[in-house]
């Protein structure tokens, strides 16, 4: 029962979950997650792509596909544990909103920043979102011990595994910086059930430095080095 009544206060995480599993299947199907070809028809981030074919749906698309199962399954996990707490603190449909433009906004860093020759893909770009969620909720509420706990592990697991991407091979840190960032600011904006929301004030200046995010990431990634 108890079980139960856990997967209804986090339907919209399971949701997710199957939505990446089901996508990997079809990855697998089509020829294989590490595919180049695959990979690029079934929508990841290729800056040549993105802005010299107009194809910026990918921008949205990249954080359902994985390369490699190992890949999916780290997404995955971590996840679950996130959204088990976060969904039910600022509610479903907030989360839903929250996890889909927090990829789209990790993207849009890995589009101005990153490789123009590179193939970029994963959740990690939404996962990292809800790290920053996490932290700006609890900063909000720090008389609350068990969202500062929540905010305090969220923040440093980021902060971890940025400092393991400066020495791993291959890894978007670019995707999770801009996923971190675009969290924090859509929290602050969107609010949450929890008992101290943000001012009026403090919304709208997150709504300005998101906007100056998203227009200085669309303008630096629509130079293309050829």
């Amino acid at each position: 029962m108890n079980q139960v009544r856990t997967l209804k206060s986090c339907y919209m995480t399971v949701a997710i979950l199957v939505i990446l599993f089901v996508t990997f299947l079809v990855e697998t199907a089509l020829g294989g997650s590490q595919s180049t070809y695959v990979l690029l028809k079934m929508g990841a981030l290729n800056n040549y792509a993105a802005v010299a074919g107009a194809q910026w749906w990918r921008l949205f698309t990249a954080q359902f596909l994985h390369i490699g199962i190992m890949h999916l399954v780290s997404n995955a996990v971590m996840i679950y544990y996130l959204g088990l707490y976060l969904e039910e603190i600022i509610g479903h449909w907030r989360f839903l909103i929250l996890y889909l433009l927090s990829g789209v906004g990790g993207n849009l860093l890995s589009l101005a920043l990153g490789s123009d020759r590179s193939i970029s893909a994963g959740a990690s770009t939404a996962l990292f979102g809800l790290f920053g969620a996490m932290t700006a909720v609890s900063l909000q509420n720090r008389d609350n011990p068990i969202l500062v706990y929540l905010g305090r592990q969220s923040f440093w697991l980021a902060l971890i595994n940025i400092g393991i991407d400066l020495f791993a091979p291959n890894i978007d840190i670019q995707g999770h910086i801009g996923g971190l960032i675009a969290g924090f600011l859509i929290a602050i904006i969107i609010g949450s059930r929890a008992r101290h929301q943000y001012s009026f004030k403090w919304r709208v200046i997150a709504g300005c430095c998101l906007v100056v995010y998203v227009v200085a990431t669309i303008r630096i990634g629509m130079v293309i080095n050829l």
